[in-house]
Order: C-alpha cells, then structure tokens, then sequence
C-alpha cells in the first residue's frame, strides 16, 4: 500500500480544517495505516535493534541511571530544555556525539527518508542515543514509553498521525520496546518517526 500526501499552499493556510480532513488518518488502531508501518520495522528495524551497540548503550546507561530519584530526573530533563533553547549545549551534545547516536544516524540516513528520527530511551525513560535533537530528556512519562516498556518485549505502539509543522510531512511515530537478547529482560525502547507520505 502506498500513500502520497501533496501539501498545498490553501491546505497549509488552514492547518486546523486541514487536520479535520484527514481525521480518520489519526487513529493510532486503524490497521489500515498501522499494518504497513508494523510491515517495515519488522522487515527494516528489528533486524538491528539486538546490535550490541544498542544492547550495551542501554545496559550501561542502566547502571548509571537506576538509582536516580524522579527529583533528580526532572532536574536533568529541565536542564535538557534549557540547552535546547541556548548556543551552549554540553548535555546535548554529549549524547549526540555518542557512538549509540552515529549508529542511529547512520540508521536514519539508511531509511530514504522513511525515517524522520529515532531515538533509544533507558529503563527510566532517559534518552540514550538520537539521530537529532528531541525536545525532550525524559519520555518516562510519554505514550510513547508508557505503552512499550512496562508492556515487556515485542511491544510496539503506534501513535496518531500527525502533521509536523517544520518539515510540512506527515508523521507518526512507532514505539518498540528493546529486550537484551541473553536475558529476554526488557531494558528500553525505542522511537522512531515515520514519514507517511513515504508508505
């Protein structure tokens, strides 16, 4: 199945009734729009996500992570939304330059365009590595986390389709639960956004 969205400018004038007109399209159980995106992370995604680079990012982060309080979670997501909106962004740049950040990088950049971000979150919902920069530090308390890895392996969760406004495309994003493969042990997630124009 394969949908091409062409974005008009009398479309754009009114995102609103635009929105409304593709209501149907935001159902995040509508198989219609959920099957293919199950389709290409089962044959494009989890093929990689036991890498080790993965594996051994989240486990490492886990140990350095399980211990924090929600106080001193908070503390590190408001310091991320400060660094998000200065020129100065050592916390940022820190987990972007990582080597789990290349990987799913390199990932993106694989896709053609199918995949518009992706990003790998811990046992706390604390981002491990990115392919860009998420507007947030913490998705603990995110469908997007709370739908996945409480949830055990083999979870996916598959959001409302949504227009987003800086690159004018249609997207939604697709949630996995990661599981380490010695264990069968649910240690993260990880979320990806699709682009709907390309299915």
């Amino acid at each position: 199945m394969k949908y091409r969205i062409f974005l008009t400018a009398a479309l754009l004038a009114g995102l609103t009734s635009f929105s409304s007109m593709f209501a149907h399209a935001q159902n995040p159980i509508d198989e219609e729009y959920a099957t293919p995106i199950r389709t290409y992370i089962t044959n494009n995604v989890k093929p990689w996500l036991s890498d080790p680079i993965i594996i051994n990012s989240i486990n490492r982060q886990n140990r350095q992570t399980s211990q924090l309080s929600e106080a001193e979670i908070i503390a590190q997501d408001e310091k991320w939304h400060a660094e998000v909106r200065s020129e100065n962004r050592p916390f940022i740049d820190k987990i972007l330059n990582n080597d789990l950040s290349k990987f799913l990088t390199q990932k993106q950049n694989e896709s053609d365009e199918f995949l518009l971000e992706i990003f790998v979150m811990d046992a706390k919902g604390l981002n491990v590595g990115q392919s860009a920069v998420t507007s947030d530090y913490w998705q603990g308390d995110e469908a997007k986390w709370l739908n996945t890895f409480p949830k055990g392996p083999n979870t996916i969760f598959i959001e409302d389709i949504k227009i987003d406004e800086s690159t004018l495309t249609f997207q939604s994003q697709a949630s996995l639960s990661i599981a380490d493969p010695k264990t069968g042990k649910t240690i993260g997630a990880i979320t990806l956004g699709i682009n709907f124009e390309k299915l």
